[in-house]
């Protein structure tokens, strides 16, 4: 009796160190340095828990039947390519052949952008656009609450309908959560198309729960177009924290390209046909505009590539503003690069936390920042949720992606790049409103907080690409 514990405790033993030793052979294997140490702490420690974490969330990529579908819709947004530049092309430059090799949609000039920084103002403009919808409504989202908020959009969206507009949403049941059946039902009974984005089918494939569509894409009959950080959901959907967001409200051209990714998305969910590339509204503007779709389906990290790139190209300012700060190596060496050449790097992130293992992570980072002569300021009063950079006065981006590991590498996410300095200027002056309301830190000051404190960062930095 006393000896079948023992040998079940060697065969356990063998096995945790059998698990060790593969997991040398297997985690490396395409991963960056910081993913990998990551996966390899926690399999060292806890073997077998750590096998079966990696196992389900471990390989951020998508089954083969997604990615013989997103390489079938290809050709699509080839066509719409091609009828962009047509219609409403702009000079690229360097930048714009990068993003559009990165994610095959040209910049295109002649629009006109309102950068809406107000959260009710956004959802008030929304549903006055809904409300003069003719055609067709078309709502891309994270989270879609049937909270107040989403049942204002929902009601607009539901006399949408009874004018005969044909209305359709999809949103992330990861993100919607908390409200998923109640806003999928209610959209239903309002008659609007719904739809999951990347829905938990075990059966098919699709087993990560933590490769989400974060993307947050409205388009009203082809010609109005929103793009940004916000959701439709209450402002202060999370006790204690208000949310603060940026959205580019666009008409012009650019809007077809937003139709296009869109389309792609209900291709890819749901195999519905795309059709043609979508007619391009007429000239509304002088705005230069260019779409940039990322996350797992694209072959490279395409906002960050483009991040790393623009900040080894700055020669005078950057200023980056996200919520959750986890960089990995190529973007903390491409942020102190810049700095050493002389560059002013500015990080904007929210003194407001909601999600306090993240926050941690991301302390860790700042030490090493501020020692480069990178500047952090901490946003007061808000959860600064708005996602956007600027460098140099010539480039602007607005978006749904933060400076992180998830947006970088497992999210699918878009981002607008505003490519004419008028339109840059507008990203740089509700920039300036944010550092002068956010507090600079400094590094004697950061330096004294307790020591504890800075081992559960470098912890939680440990666990980073695992968050």
């Amino acid at each position: 009796m006393s000896i079948i514990p023992s040998e079940l405790g060697s065969v356990y033993y063998a096995g945790e160190w059998l698990v060790r030793i593969g997991a040398l052979i297997v985690v490396p294997l395409r991963r960056k340095p910081a993913a990998t140490t990551g996966w390899l702490l926690l399999i060292f420690f806890l073997p077998l828990p750590g096998l079966l974490l990696f196992l389900a969330i471990g390989r951020p990529t998508f089954p083969a039947w997604r990615i013989r579908r997103f390489h079938q819709l290809l050709p699509y947004f080839g066509r719409v390519a091609d009828r962009l530049r047509a219609v409403g092309a702009s000079s690229p430059g360097a930048l714009g052949e990068l993003a559009e090799t990165l994610g095959h949609l040209p910049p295109l000039g002649g629009n006109a952008i309102e950068l809406i920084d107000d959260y009710d103002r956004v959802i008030d403009r929304l549903v006055e656009d809904v409300d003069s919808a003719r055609h067709e409504v078309s709502l891309l989202v994270y989270i879609f609450a049937d909270d107040t908020t989403g049942r204002k959009v929902i009601s607009a969206l539901g006399r949408a309908v009874t004018r005969g507009v044909i209305c359709r949403v999809m949103l992330d049941p990861v993100g919607s959560h908390a409200w998923v059946r109640g806003t999928v039902a209610r959209l239903r009974a309002a008659g609007v198309e719904t739809h999951e984005a990347l829905p938990f089918h075990l059966w098919r494939g699709r087993t990560r729960r933590d490769m989400r569509n974060h993307r947050k894409l409205f388009v009203i009959d082809g010609r109005i177009g929103y793009a940004g950080s916000q959701n439709i959901v209450a402002k202060d959907f999370r006790p204690g924290v208000v949310n603060r967001e940026l959205v580019a409200r666009v008409t012009g051209p650019a809007v077809a390209a937003m139709v296009a990714v869109i389309r792609g998305d209900w291709f890819l969910e749901t195999d519905l046909d795309p059709g043609e590339a979508p007619p391009v509204p007429d000239r509304a503007g002088d705005a230069v505009l260019q779409l940039l779709p990322s996350g797992a389906d694209y072959p490279l990290e395409g906002f960050e590539t483009l991040l790393v790139w623009q900040l080894h190209q700055a020669q005078v300012r950057a200023i980056l503003v996200t919520p959750y700060f986890i960089p990995d190596e190529s973007v903390l060496g491409a942020m102190r690069t810049a700095a050493a050449r002389g560059v002013e790097v500015d990080v904007v992130i929210s003194a407001v936390v909601d999600q306090p293992l993240v926050n941690l992570a991301q302390c860790s980072y700042y030490d090493e920042l501020l020692v480069a002569g990178i500047r952090i300021h901490r946003f007061r009063d808000f959860l600064l949720h708005a996602k956007n950079i600027s460098i140099d006065g010539t480039m602007a981006v607005v978006g749904s992606s933060n400076v992180d590991l998830r947006s970088f590498q497992l999210n699918e996410e878009v981002s607008l790049l505003l490519l004419d300095t008028h339109s840059v200027a507008q990203v740089e002056a509700i920039q300036r409103g944010y550092l002068a309301g956010s507090d600079t830190l400094d590094l004697a000051a950061w330096r004294r907080r307790p020591r504890l404190r800075q081992v559960v960062e470098n912890v939680a930095r440990l666990l980073s690409p695992l968050l």
